[in-house]
């Protein structure tokens, strides 16, 4: 997969999640290891997430992970603490914003499925 496809699917399934009861802000960084390398970032501030292809200086978190466990992780099918105590993601920064970063998504993951 490459970069560009990597961050189109992140911006595709985030764009499809509801965080419009989420008050606080949320940065977080993403570096996608391997193939398809390249680093981007998932805001979520104003009840809203951007999915932008650029560094994020004043990030929360960052989080480094091969393309295929990102994707995994976003959409739901990976968790992402169990991600992390395998090797296959790794944090840098706050711990809590990415355990917050992870309640949302899967929260939200819930959400999307009650919808269907």
């Amino acid at each position: 997969m490459k970069y560009e496809e990597i961050v189109a699917k992140a911006k595709e399934i985030m764009s499809n999640k509801d965080v419009s009861n989420y008050n606080n802000h949320l940065a977080v960084q993403i570096n996608v290891t391997g193939d398809g390398e390249g680093v981007f970032y998932i805001e979520i501030a104003d009840g809203k997430i951007n999915v932008e292809p650029y560094d994020y200086n004043d990030n929360d978190c960052i989080l480094s992970c091969s393309a295929d466990n990102l994707i995994k992780i976003v959409s739901g099918s990976l968790d992402p603490v169990l991600a992390f105590t395998t090797g296959k993601l790794k944090i840098n920064g706050s711990i809590e914003k990415a355990l917050e970063f992870q309640k949302i998504i899967s929260s939200v993951k819930s959400t999307a499925k009650k919808k269907k």
